[in-house]
Formats: C-alpha cells, structure tokens, sequence
C-alpha cells in the first residue's frame, strides 16, 4: 500500500486523485462497511444482554475519540478550519448517540433512539452511496478510510437499538424529529452566514443535485421552503418503510 498521500488532507492533494462515484472502489468500500456492520451486529446481538449494554454506551464513547482523533490530524497538517466542526447532520449524530446513551429516563432515550434511527441513520446511508469525498481523495487515504467507518458507525448504533428493541419507532412520533429539526437548523443557519459556511446545506445548494435543481427552480428563498419539503418527504418515507418492513417481518413470522 502507497503511504505517500495516506496523511494528506484534500487541499494537499493533487487533482484528480479521487476515485468514481458507484465505480469498483466504491462499490467495495460499501460491500467491506456493510460486511462489518452485519459481523458486528451478529457478535453483539448474541451476547448477553448486559454485555451488548456496554456496546450501547461504548460506540459512541469510540466515536467521541474518532471524532478528536480526525480533528488533531487536521491539526497537525494545519487544516482544521471551521468547516470541519461537527455540525453536519452525520457529524451531529454523534450527540444525538450521546444523548441516548447516557438519557436518565426511558422516555429521552426512547426521543434520542427514535432520532438516532429515523434522522442521523438515513442521513447515513444517503451519505454512504453518495459521498461527496471519493473524488477528493484516493482509497488509501486516513479522511477516506476516516470517512467510511464513522458513516458505518451512524448506521451500526442505531441498527444496534432496534434489533435490542430499545426503540419502536413509530410515525405517531414524528413531532420528535421535526422540533429536533427545528430546534438546531435555525442557530446552524446564522452561523453559515456569519462564518461563510453550508451546514445541512441551507445556505446554498450541492452543485448536481436535487437541491440544486430546488434553486434553480425556486430561488433561493424558495429553495429553502422547498428543502423543507423535501426533508419533509423523505421523513414520511422512512416511517413508511419502517411501518411497511415491520409488517412484512409479522407476516412471515406467521
């Protein structure tokens, strides 16, 4: 394995260095996650239940250090900047799994859990088949291996929660979701604007993207209206697919 780009930030890199999006590199580096989480999930969920407890508060504690550990490498290469604070939505899970894990009552963890699974583990999985870093850097590279494995962590935990049965999520608790939306976008939005950053992507579009064309179409005014929307619509679908999948599993099971 080439170590010469292994400890090189993208700014250090040279152009076109990356790899395709859904070409062989990607395809295997989702194979390799999915693999893992499945190993992962089966070794944890065959163990005892006080003993898969300490995986509940373990992952986020590991994830708390994978966090500092990118942050002192962006550091020593003297690119750490205010854009790579942890404010995305992928990066926020990390709270949210905090949150739960340590929740003095059934009812927060039950709120953080429902989060987890139906907002940070979509947002996820979204990132993993279409991630905006495999034409920044090439497979062998700490921020891609770095990338790879906290997004299959946001898809492990919550995973973890309802295969245990801590978490029923239900449509009925989509008010959860939304003023936990409500609550962080507002404060997220003017911190964009005053340090010229694109959080959640509310201050400008991903070029070739759905939201993109929402801009184009709308405005920008409009473009957040019709984000929300579309936000909006991808949270119904989740529970729509949570609702449909566990009937399924009931009428097998019959």
């Amino acid at each position: 394995m080439n170590m010469k780009y292994f400890w090189k930030q993208q700014y250090d890199l040279p152009d076109g260095i990356g790899y395709p999006l859904w070409g062989q590199t990607h395809l295997t580096s989702i194979f390799v996650v999915t693999v893992c989480i499945c190993l992962i999930l089966y070794l944890i969920l065959h163990m005892a239940r006080q003993h898969q407890q300490i995986f509940v508060y373990a992952i986020p504690l590991v994830m708390t250090g994978l966090e500092t550990w990118k942050d002192l490498f962006l550091t020593s290469v003297h690119r750490f900047s205010v854009g790579y604070l942890p404010l995305h939505l992928c990066s926020i899970g990390i709270f949210v799994f905090l949150a739960h894990a340590f929740a003095r009552t059934a009812k927060w963890r039950a709120i953080w859990g429902e989060i987890a699974f139906c907002l940070i583990m979509p947002g996820a999985l979204v990132a993993l088949a279409d991630p905006d870093w495999t034409t920044l850097y090439p497979s062998w590279n700490f921020m891609n291996l770095y990338s790879y494995t906290w997004h299959g962590l946001l898809v492990l935990y919550p995973a973890l929660l309802k295969l245990r049965g801590d978490i029923h999520p239900s449509i009925r608790h989509i008010h959860w979701d939304l003023l936990f939306l409500c609550g962080i976008l507002p404060p997220i939005y003017v911190f964009n604007k005053v340090f010229q950053c694109n959080y959640f992507f509310i201050n400008w579009p991903i070029p070739d993207s759905p939201l993109s064309w929402l801009s184009s179409f709308m405005g920008v005014p409009g473009y957040l209206f019709g984000y929300a929307i579309l936000v909006f619509i991808m949270i119904l679908i989740v529970y729509l697919c949570i609702y449909t999948f566990s009937h399924l599993i009931r009428f097998w099971s019959h």
